[in-house]
């Protein structure tokens, strides 16, 4: 339940119920029901909502603001409403004030709702697809793709919180021509072992990494020279299944020692091997959306809304990346979802903007009969790993190009995916040496220290014997102090936060509102005592901290980072 937008809800049907009390009494002309946002203050001084109707209404109603609020409220009747009153403010502002019903109801619907509370069904089950990390299986994850898999995974566990249901796409780019090049770059690295260095040529485009010598060190143990007799394209397409499969494999391994797991790893050899690729050409033909230049098939991409036309179909008749990106994405939506959201690095920055102006047009969709505008993409910005002020782009094990298996192996997983849970289009200085300290300067050390600290508080009332009461055993209304009303009104916030983190696509709602929550109850733990008070008071107070217990458990949930009873 989500009652910060009930109790929105309820203001603009008691804002309309007095509005139509007005003019039956003459006091407003006749007209449209009132409509206005109502907003949450950051100065909560003169009420804990504002609405905007009589604002908003003026130009219709032919009335002064203030005037129209002012015969608005002579109206109001609060009765069986969570608000004890209200008051006009400035140009025509309705500020209400909650009653302690709706203190008290928050407390009961955690209770009640338990580990589900901040779900909410803004999505109604919608089938919704979050394609992430995508990583290149040429070489080892990178620093990109650890921010990217924190921000995809956490966005799809914020989307299935508010009710839809999500499937995690994981794209292999296991085709084309850096695939290629990939199996050419071991073959040579596996003949220079049978042959020498100085005696055989490594390709110049070819990857140069140590994790290139380490697949041919691997083929070489395990086989010896025998393979250098094989014809140059059996050898190399052995090489190529070889460091695939060896390089998925340990992309799982590292993802899930991440908390990452996906629902498919969607093979894009498939889509090639299948024809699909070229059928998404052809049909891009037939709708006259290509034309031919020097033996190739162009995207007419400029009368599209880009910035140049490009290349489906080469000279040599094989289909380039473009075509096949296209592809992918008509493949996605054929699939049924009613979302399709992807995060792309930034090193993919200028592709994924002339490639996301190609799908949303029209004429394109109409081509491929799908429906582009269900696709959505987050393009996220630069990273860097720093550490005493310092960029840090090696690991201090390897010596190597800072990887995220490296990343995991300084510092916890839990601090990785929540300091990596930022706006996609923020970029972001990771700290590595604020992730491993433990006091309140780390955010996320402070979130979790606030729920063992409730965990400690618990054990030791329970061997006073003091069992966390259920809601119904309470008094709530002694629940009064200004540190214990904020504390529940940020409790109240959780599932607003969830609808809003899956409308924007913006997971780090979530690390900022748990910290806000943490640092609630640090101010309320403070400032209330608890044990040693009146049994009454104290029930209350055990009651609202273990409240609180539950909402950051489910905080941290979301975010795949542990709760730890003790620190």
């Amino acid at each position: 339940m989500n009652l910060i937008e009930n109790a929105k809800l309820q203001i603009d049907k008691l804002i309309n119920n007095a509005c139509e009390k007005a003019r039956l009494s003459g006091a407003l002309p006749e007209g449209a029901p009132l409509s206005g946002s109502i907003e949450i203050p950051r100065d909560t001084t003169h009420g804990d909502y504002a609405a905007t109707h009589a604002m908003a209404a003026a130009k219709e109603l032919k009335l002064a603001p203030r005037k129209i609020a002012e015969a608005i409220t002579e109206h109001i009747e609060l009765d069986g409403s969570y608000f004890k009153s209200f008051s006009i403010a400035g140009p025509g502002f309705i500020n209400f004030v909650v009653s302690d019903k709706w203190y008290s109801d928050i407390l009961q619907t955690v209770e009640t709702s338990g580990d589900k509370y901040g779900a909410v069904n803004v999505g109604n089950g919608a089938r919704v697809m979050v394609e992430f990390v995508s990583a290149n299986p040429t070489g080892p994850m990178t620093i990109g793709n650890a921010r990217g898999g924190a921000l995809g995974d956490i966005l799809a566990s914020v989307l299935e919180k508010a009710g839809y249901d999500v499937w995690r796409e994981f794209l292999l780019n296991d085709a084309g021509n850096q695939v290629d090049l990939f199996g050419k770059s071991i073959d040579a690295r596996y003949m220079q072992l049978c042959l020498g260095e100085e005696n055989y040529v490594f390709p110049e485009d070819g990857y140069h990494g140590d994790d290139i010598k380490e697949l041919a060190q691997l083929l070489f143990e395990a086989e010896g020279d025998k393979l250098q007799t094989l014809p140059e394209e059996k050898r190399i397409a052995k090489f190529l299944e070889f460091g695939l499969s060896h390089n998925v494999a340990l992309m799982k391994n590292h993802l899930d020692r991440y908390r990452i797991r996906f629902d498919e790893w969607f093979k894009e050899s498939k889509m090639h091997e299948s024809g699909y690729v070229t059928e998404t050409v052809d049909l891009l033909d037939k709708a006259g959306l290509l034309y031919e230049k020097d033996g190739a098939l162009w995207l007419r991409n400029t009368e599209l809304g880009g910035d140049k036309d490009e290349v489906l179909r080469k000279s040599n008749g094989f289909n380039t990346y473009y075509a096949m990106d296209i592809a992918y994405h008509r493949n996605k939506l054929e699939r049924g979802f009613e979302k399709a959201i992807e995060i792309w690095g930034a090193d993919h920055h200028g592709h994924a903007k002339r490639l996301m102006t190609t799908l949303s047009s029209p004429e394109l969709g109409k081509a491929l009969d799908v429906d582009c505008s269900k696709l959505h993409f987050l393009i996220m910005q630069m990273v860097r790993i720093m550490r005493d002020g310092e960029t840090i782009k090696v690991s201090k094990r390897t010596g190597k190009a800072l990887t995220l298996n490296d990343l995991l192996d300084e510092i916890s997983v839990d601090a990785c995916r929540f300091f990596f849970n930022v706006r996609a289009d923020s970029h972001l200085d990771f700290d590595i040496g604020l992730a491993v300290r433990q006091d309140s300067e780390n955010p996320v050390y402070y979130v979790q220290y606030a729920h063992a600290r409730i965990c400690s508080l618990v054990a030791m009332l329970a061997a006073d014997g003091f069992e966390v009461p259920m809601f119904k055993e309470i008094t709530p209304g002694l629940l009064n102090s200004e540190a214990e009303l904020e504390l529940i009104k940020q409790i109240s916030l959780l599932p607003e936060e969830v609808r809003l983190a899956a409308r924007d696509y913006d997971p780090s709602r979530i690390n900022k509102y748990v910290i806000e929550l943490a640092a609630c109850f640090h101010r309320f733990y403070n400032a209330c005592r608890i044990r040693g008070e009146e049994k009454d008071l104290l029930l209350a107070r055990l009651k609202l901290a273990d409240t609180t217990r539950l909402v950051i458990k489910n905080c941290l949930d979301i975010l795949k980072v542990t709760a730890p009873e003790k620190m």
